[in-house]
């Protein structure tokens, strides 16, 4: 195979000054160039209608409105700003058209806001968007916001359980409900718009989005999107369309963001355009057939061109050829990773179809300004400028924002019982009941009486975090507390409850110790929450060994086991499984953990409550390798296949199962050699220079703005490489791969980042060496000391202890770049023999 390579990781480290995304920047052969036009799409593309048509009225008014508008006015509307970086003030200055909270983020950054709160702040918004006073035409602001499984910003909402489980309940209708449900909630808070749903169909489940696909099947979420799309926006035929308790819906991440090589967030989709259609684009087909008024670019790339910046992909397929007519935003500054942008300059993005940046950090002014003179010069056509304003107006008047008033007065703004609403937990605890898959029941253990004693263990049976997962009242899920979650039920709460109520009696022990003996013990464990980025991982297996030991000595008492598993991705389980009884994917059921116990335990009359109905939607692993999904040809990966799930009239004995994992783990007693005359598999030696344009070095000698680097002798022939810095601007050099490397065994055994370097020129500014694992991942040592200090032209060797890097934020086990070289001042350094070695005496540490 062909070897790929991957950019964008370092241009992602300027752009964000530090550790940033990454993909691919290369341009792969079949790649479609911004210069393809709308007649040359592949004829594998359908054309599309959406039910929602061009109403000439409105267009008209559209029409009247451009005439009027500033072209600063103009950009204010294509610039969406965060809670935390934006004022009122701000918006009514800049004319800014919409406004969003991040994961994490809250009115007056408080966790806690109420209801109140919520609408009060989308209140102060309205009115300083719609201000006139400054004599501009007055747009109302719409706000958009992360209600990826619910309200999930918002104190006491109903949080369903994640796509991967909703995928295995195999009910689009369900779908529709949930929507509609999440809709309400919302609308209560103020907020008209949602960046939901996402149409990933993952490929490699190392990647930390996983959950949030519902299938590896493309027809599942081709089944899902339209629904879920009708619940939020509301029937296209109907009157409450876009208005009442529905929201404005987005479908993302467009396009292929679950297809990148090796599960690499934000990474590259290398693939045929064929394949793009059959697999990735399916979701956004029924959810343009639904009338979904906004689709988010994806931070990823395809074949090495990144979403954000692909004419061909935004323009010519998605408007004209698939017929989308509403308006496309971007994601969390993600124009800045298109080659030559930064985050606050990106006309190339606007040329390329995107409407409006979704820009959260403090640079966003300065991405306004840049905007307008770039509208002004003509670099942004007229033409373009009016396409993408005309967009979004025509979205906010589809949506009743001009006649709406201010979110305080909307129908069903502030309404408090509709956060939490119990027909809504309802259809929250049957989700969580259709998604539970029952892989093993051996001897027929479950269903459960529920006059037992009951032993309920594990670290997840009481932890309504842990069960919810990530985009849980914070961004990654992570420091909650079950107080944070009023009117929610934890896994082992619907098991009290069940148990009690017939009489039979329930411990909670996280150890599971216990004063007397339990008839069963039911233990609930698995992954911890997690969200983009920071969920990616290096392979399959589940790392649990406290678990396992627990599950181990509780079987040892001769206590049947029931094991439930809390996971977003399927996972390398076999020990567990092996020692299990009954072992369930519970998957991350959100804040209705009572629907587990509906299934376990039979009713009191010995019936059988409700059945496992779950099937997996994605194979599960019989080993810890990665499983790159390609239809057709996971079943001999398998342990369980796709479509597999007992149910209770099922008399199935598994086996016992390989404990085998497939993984190979160094001792870290060799030296990984990095670069060594050459760049070493799987890296390759990459730049990005000042302007941010990333380059493949291939050649003995390349040239880029502020950086150029030469193939020189040191021992033989062209075996080091020179790198010079001009002091133009930030620039990186290093060696990267878009597959990991797993260093951990290094990380114990005194391991170090070794290089020889001689310095020709000595540092005029800060010089940070790095090793990157991924978004907010990776860490940075400064070695401008060690260069300023080395005596001119003679070779010297660095030694950095890996420890330091580790402690910094890089992931040993994850690592895509273990060397790189940053600085935006004047810089000449050679390299030679770049490597990771064990029981090295570093002279770079963080004692």
């Amino acid at each position: 195979m062909k070897k790929r390579i991957l950019l964008g990781v370092i241009s992602g480290l300027i752009a964000g000054g530090g550790l940033a995304g990454c993909g691919e920047q290369k341009m792969a052969e079949g790649a479609k160039t911004e210069d393809t036009n709308a007649a040359s799409v592949n004829a594998a593309w359908p054309q599309l209608s959406s039910p929602i048509t061009k109403d000439p009225a409105i267009e008209a008014r559209i029409d009247e409105l451009l005439a009027r508008m500033t072209v600063e006015e103009k950009v204010g509307q294509m610039v969406q700003v965060e809670i935390r970086t934006a004022t009122p003030e701000d918006v009514k200055q800049y004319h800014i058209g919409s406004i969003l909270n991040g994961g994490g983020s809250f009115p007056n950054d408080n966790k806690h806001a109420t209801v109140a709160d919520w609408v009060a702040l989308a209140d102060e918004y309205y009115k300083a968007s719609v201000d006139t006073s400054d004599g501009g035409v007055g747009i109302p602001m719409i706000w958009g916001t992360d209600a990826v499984h619910g309200h999930n910003n918002v104190i006491g909402a109903t949080l369903f359980p994640h796509n991967i489980a909703l995928g295995a309940t195999q009910n689009p209708e369900l779908m529709r409900q949930i929507g509609a449900a999440t809709a309400a909630e919302v609308r209560a808070t103020g907020i008209d718009w949602i960046f939901a749903p996402t149409l990933a169909v993952v490929r490699d489940d190392r990647w930390g989005r996983t959950y949030e696909s519902y299938a590896e099947d493309p027809q599942v979420v081709y089944n899902y999107a339209g629904k879920l799309v009708e619940g939020l926006q509301g029937s296209a035929d109907t009157e409450e369309r876009l208005q009442g308790k529905h929201v404005i819906g987005t479908a993302k991440h467009w396009l292929a963001d679950g297809g990148t090589e090796n599960g690499i967030d934000r990474g590259d989709a290398v693939m045929s355009e064929e394949e793009l259609v059959k697999i990735h684009a399916q979701g956004y087909f029924s959810a343009i057939e639904a009338g979904v008024q906004s689709v988010m670019a994806s931070f990823s790339s395809w074949n090495g061109e990144k979403m954000h910046g692909h004419k061909y992909l935004m323009t010519d397929v998605l408007k004209d050829r698939l017929g989308f007519d509403g308006f496309v935003v971007g994601d969390w500054a993600g124009h800045q990773f298109v080659n030559g942008c930064s985050t606050d300059s990106c006309p190339q993005a606007i040329n390329a179809g995107l409407d409006m940046f979704m820009a959260p950090d403090p640079s966003w002014k300065a991405l306004f300004a840049n905007t307008v003179a770039q509208a002004k010069s003509g670099e942004i056509s007229a033409e373009r400028l009016d396409d993408a304003v005309r967009r979004i107006l025509r979205v906010k008047m589809r949506s009743g924002l001009f006649e709406a008033g201010l979110p305080s007065e909307r129908a069903n703004a502030g309404d408090e019982s509709l956060i939490g609403a119990p027909a809504h937990r309802a259809i929250a605890r049957q989700a969580v009941r259709e998604s539970l898959v029952l892989l093993k029941n051996n001897d027929g253990l479950l269903p459960l009486a529920r006059d037992q004693r009951v032993l309920v263990a594990g670290d997840g049976a009481d932890n309504i975090g842990k069960q919810s997962g990530g985009w849980s009242i914070t961004w990654q899920g992570t420091g909650n507390q079950n107080s944070d979650f009023p009117g929610a039920t934890s896994v082992f709460g619907g098991i009290a409850e069940v148990v009690e109520s017939a009489g039979g009696t329930v411990e909670l022990s996280v150890d599971g110790n216990f004063e007397q003996k339990p008839d069963v013990a039911i233990v609930v464990f698995g992954e911890d929450p997690y969200a983009e980025m920071q969920g990616d991982i290096a392979n399959l297996d589940y790392n649990g060994d406290a678990d396992l030991a627990l599950l181990q000595r509780l079987k040892a008492q001769g206590i049947p086991v029931v094991s439930l598993f809390i996971t977003g991705r399927p996972l390398w389980t076999n020990p567990e499984i092996n020692a299990s009884d009954a072992f369930a994917v519970i998957w991350q059921p959100g804040t209705e953990g009572g629907g587990v116990a509906d299934v376990l335990f039979r009713k009191v009359s010995g019936e059988v409550n409700h059945d496992f109905t779950g099937k997996l939607t994605f194979s599960w692993p019989n080993d810890a390798q990665p499983i790159v999904r390609n239809p057709g040809e996971n079943e001999a990966l398998a342990q369980f296949s796709y479509g597999y799930g007992l149910g209770y009239e099922d008399n199935v004995q598994v086996a016992v199962l390989s404990e085998e994992s497939g993984l190979i783990e160094s001792d870290g007693n060799e030296a990984l050699a990095v670069f060594n005359g050459r760049a070493m598999d799987p890296w390759s030696l990459q730049v990005t220079d000042a302007g941010n344009n990333q380059s493949v070095i291939s050649s003995s000698v390349t040239r880029l703005q502020g950086i150029s680097v030469q193939s020189v002798d040191r021992k033989v022939q062209e075996d080091s490489r020179r790198l010079r810095w001009t002091g133009e601007g930030n620039a990186i050099a290093g060696f990267f791969a878009n597959s990991r490397t797993d260093l951990s065994a290094y990380l114990g055994n005194q391991g170090a980042l070794m290089f020889d370097v001689k310095v020709d020129s000595a540092p005029s500014d800060a010089v940070s060496l790095g090793m990157y694992c991924g978004q907010d991942c990776g860490a940075e040592q400064s070695i401008t000391d060690v260069l300023q200090s080395a005596a001119p032209g003679e070779w010297k060797t660095v030694t950095v202890d890996l420890q330091c890097l580790a402690a910094g934020g890089a992931k040993m086990d994850m690592v895509l770049s273990p060397f790189y070289v940053r600085t935006a001042g004047s810089l000449d350094v050679t390299v030679h023999d770049i490597r990771i070695a064990s029981k090295a005496d570093a002279d770079i540490n963080c004692g």
